[in-house]
């Protein structure tokens, strides 16, 4: 378990997207999915009001829903931490103070709370001054409706001018982030974004853990592999360092005895910065791999063994 940033919320190591839920995964299922989690010890989940928006017939909010239903039906409110985000819903997009304080009405009826843990704005809103934006999530904080905030898919430059902005004013800081970091997209965060979360005491809690399931090992050439994410996955293969880290990743899985999903995770949380790493399981039995990584300790040796073969 470890604390996000300078906050209260205690998580642990692996961090459950609920992106899935209520599009890939039924609500049985991600009710499965939700119980084992939570049963290997996991209470860190995470989802946004936009999911799964993209779907024929679904409008927004389905994962919430669903995330809202486990947690009435189980009991589990009080000892899970429960993350989502506004900006991008199609009734609420961008972060005008508004929109913000509008969309948290509708998320927090989703989940069926009376307060969310982490509220992360979702993509920046360039559009929106930082000052409006950090004020509409500190109001929100004030009222009791959220207990922390954190940031998505933001430049270094906006996310400490708003960092800047709280502290000055005396406003709730954000204590995390959320960005696409894995062991083959790490140039986005390595550099001056991870700077700014370094040098203000923020936690990050990276999304595509997996590489949309190329880190899972699955996809290989000439294997056809049926999901929705299996177009981006692949693309990895085309390139001489999706190869080259998947050969390095089979290494120091066999030595472990635990799936190369298991070893990437293990990486990732063991990067500067990183918490907690978001994946998601369209079953139970391919949240296996995921909950392995949250007790997997890589030697020095495996950690500059992937870092290398990841350059």
């Amino acid at each position: 378990m470890a604390l996000i940033g300078n906050s209260d919320l205690d998580v642990s190591p692996l961090c459950l997207g609920g992106n899935v839920f209520g599009w890939t995964a039924d609500e049985a299922t991600s009710f499965e999915v939700l119980d084992s989690y939570t049963e290997a010890g996991g209470n860190f989940v995470d989802t946004a009001d936009v999911y799964s928006a993209w779907v024929p017939g679904h409008s927004g909010g389905e994962s919430e829903t669903v995330i809202g239903s486990w947690l009435a039906k189980r009991g589990r409110r009080d000892d899970v931490v429960v993350a989502t985000k506004v900006a991008s819903h199609p009734d609420f997009k961008g972060l005008k103070a508004a929109t913000v304080k509008a969309a948290a009405e509708e998320s927090l009826r989703r989940l069926g709370t009376d307060r969310i843990d982490l509220y992360y704005t979702h993509y920046d809103d360039p559009e929106t001054p930082v000052e409006e934006i950090v004020t509409a999530l500190d109001g929100l904080v004030r009222e009791g409706k959220v207990r922390h905030v954190a940031a998505s898919n933001i430049s270094p430059e906006r996310l400490a001018a708003s960092l800047e902005f709280a502290d000055r004013e005396g406003l709730t800081k954000y204590v995390a982030l959320q960005q696409h970091y894995n062991l083959v997209e790490r140039e986005g965060y390595e550099g001056p974004l991870r700077e700014v979360v370094e040098a203000h005491g923020l936690a990050s809690v990276p999304y595509f853990g997996l590489a949309r399931g190329f880190l899972t090992g699955k996809y290989r050439p000439g294997v056809t592999v049926d999901s929705p994410r299996a177009e981006g996955a692949g693309a990895y293969l085309g390139s001489e360092r999706g190869p080259r880290v998947l050969a390095a990743l089979d290494e120091v899985a066999a030595a472990h005895g635990v799936e190369p999903a298991s070893v990437a995770l293990a990486w990732l949380r063991s990067q500067p910065t990183v918490v907690a790493p978001i994946a998601s399981a369209r079953t139970p039995g391919q949240l296996t791999a995921l909950l392995a990584s949250m007790a997997l300790e890589l030697t020095a040796a495996e950690l500059e063994q992937l870092t290398t073969a990841s350059v």
